[in-house]
């Protein structure tokens, strides 16, 4: 591995799977351990085991969803659970987790919808937004892409040997990005806090990773 890439580690904070919920939908019990689920967006559907230890507490959840009639929608995803050993949460399936999750870019901010409350976008990496909301991005691109960003402004002085694009995969954490761009401190939360309030006057509400 590259020194300078820093491999992801799961901090059990259960962020990256927040917004999961509402996308995933299980569908069907395999086996004691085995179930099938779909991924609301690409509709594809997986198989995917739980671990062991969780597999009683899984499927006693499974049933009483599919008693309810709610196997969809939910808050997070339904693989993850509260950590019982200390604070956070953990998954369910962690070392069996499809692409779609082994792929997913930490978030530093989740955007909604005052209103609705629902996810518009994220914002990845630096200062990165991934959304599908053509409001949401002209506001990005006029309002908040301008802004002073204390990493940004640096980066073109200080001398690396990153590849373009490697920043995208270091997520939120602001050593990281210290490392990255060769600052004592990587601190941009007034450039966070600018985002809120531009956000919030355009009817959005910005939810950044603590």
């Amino acid at each position: 591995m590259d020194p300078g890439i820093v491999r992801f580690e799961c901090d059990l904070r259960g962020k990256c799977c927040a917004s999961f919920g509402e996308f995933i939908t299980v569908e069907q019990q395999i086996t004691t351990h085995d179930y099938f689920f779909r991924y609301g967006i690409t509709n594809e559907l997986f198989q995917v085991p739980v671990l062991p230890e969780h597999a009683d507490e899984f499927a006693d959840t499974f049933e009483k969803m599919q008693d309810n009639g709610r196997d969809a929608h939910q808050q997070g995803c339904i693989f993850t659970r509260k950590n019982p050993d200390g604070p956070g949460f953990i998954c369910m399936v962690y070392p069996n987790r499809p692409t779609i999750c082994r792929e997913f870019l930490c978030y530093r901010m989740l955007i909604k919808d005052l209103r609705s409350g629902e996810l518009r976008g994220k914002l990845i990496g630096v200062n990165e937004l991934r959304t599908r909301d053509e409001i949401l991005s002209a506001i990005w691109k006029e309002k908040i892409a301008h802004l002073p960003h204390p990493f940004v402004s640096k980066h073109q002085n200080v001398p690396h040997s990153h590849a373009p694009g490697v920043e995208r995969s270091h997520g939120h954490d602001p050593h990281v990005l210290a490392h990255l761009y060769g600052l004592e401190h990587g601190d941009d939360h007034q450039w966070i806090q600018n985002v809120i309030t531009v956000l919030a006057a355009h009817g959005y509400v910005g939810d950044p990773v603590e």
